[in-house]
């Protein structure tokens, strides 16, 4: 396996290239995986299986039913209800959120037999069982593969023929094939690598991610900087466009390509000496927000949040109505009048 030296720290990360496609269903060939849940995560990653030829069942209750049907699931064949997909699949991937794996789980405990394997893909639950009451059985694998991003991208980067990396690990090696099979559905999901983690570190990783970088703290400083702006008199078409738009359709796309220096190095000098006098003040001011953070979720007051408000029956409406204000903030409406002049889409 390849190995990673990054300041000191090794990791051992795995591609297709030392576990291949033809390797994954080798080891997958007798096994049933059965996808509990067709939102988010399941499709992607249901739909990435069945594309590489995996035997693979849907477990889905009314939401997506229908959904999962058009898609190419057959009822009684390929697509069942989570307790009796459950109960026929060899690997369950319990890919509900996790308010919902908690609520279910009385119900799919008991089709965890021996020398099944349960998969996550978020160490939510068993990291957190005092709070979900998730204890898997002694007797089965306990694994997880992590994809490092939305099932929608999983299902994107699939197509587009890159991949996603994803973390793994195994919590629980009952079989002794716990690791084989935690990495055979790592390839077959679409990973572009593996690396190593742990369930803990998986999710508080995770869950800090989420409210920090990667969309709340992101969602926020957009809206700082937006409001700045309008305040001093700039348009909502300028402050859109120096806040949103030339970060998602020309910067990030730099810094994918080859790293935030590379990134610097190709912008103006003004730009690269201003980003530079100003790089360390962020970090610094928000530092102690971000400390604060990880520790609400190391305690569980995080998850404790999100197990509450999740669970109510009116979550979808309530949640419809704080993204509608986020929709219809002037930032985001000026959002959708520039994406529709791109070029692409006034082309259609």
């Amino acid at each position: 396996m390849p190995k990673l030296n990054i300041g000191g720290v090794i990791e051992e990360v795995v591609t297709s290239e030392e576990f291949t496609l033809e390797k994954a269903r080798e080891v997958l060939k007798d096994e049933i995986v059965a996808v509990i849940g067709y939102g988010v995560q399941g499709r992607g990653q249901a739909l990435n299986m069945k594309d590489h030829g995996i035997r693979c069942i849907v477990g889905e209750g009314d939401f997506n039913w229908q959904k999962a049907i058009d898609e190419g699931f057959v009822p009684g064949e390929t697509l069942f209800t989570p307790t009796e997909a459950a109960k026929r699949g060899t690997i369950i991937q319990y890919l509900m959120s996790d308010a919902a794996q908690k609520t279910m789980w009385p119900d799919i405990k008991p089709h965890l037999t021996k020398g099944k394997a349960l998969y996550f893909s978020h160490g939510f639950s068993v990291v957190y069982k005092d709070q979900t009451g998730v204890i898997p059985p002694a007797d089965i694998d306990v694994i997880l593969v992590a994809p490092k991003g939305s099932g929608r991208t999983v299902r994107d980067n699939f197509l587009a023929g890159s991949g996603i990396n994803s973390s793994y690990a195994v919590f629980q090696n009952a079989t002794g094939r716990a690791m084989e099979r935690t990495l055979a559905v790592g390839i077959a999901i679409g990973s572009g690598y593996l690396f190593p983690t742990t369930f803990e570190q998986e999710v508080y990783s995770d869950l800090t991610g989420e409210r920090g970088v990667l969309m709340g703290c992101l969602a926020g400083v957009l809206e700082a900087q937006y409001n700045v702006l309008r305040k001093h008199g700039h348009s909502p078409s300028e402050a859109f466009n120096e806040t949103v738009e030339e970060l998602t359709q020309s910067l990030m796309p730099l810094v994918a390509q080859n790293g935030m220096d590379w990134m610097y190095a190709n912008c103006s000098t003004t730009a690269q000496r201003g980003a530079l006098d100003w790089k360390d003040r962020f970090r610094d001011a928000v530092a102690p927000v971000f400390d604060k953070l990880y520790e609400s979720v190391a305690s569980g007051k995080e998850t404790a949040i999100v197990l509450d408000v999740n669970s109510a029956p009116d979550y979808r409406e309530k949640l419809q109505k704080e993204l509608d204000v986020i929709k219809n903030s002037e930032m985001w409406q000026a959002g959708a009048l520039v994406r529709s002049l791109r070029p692409e889409r006034r082309n259609k």
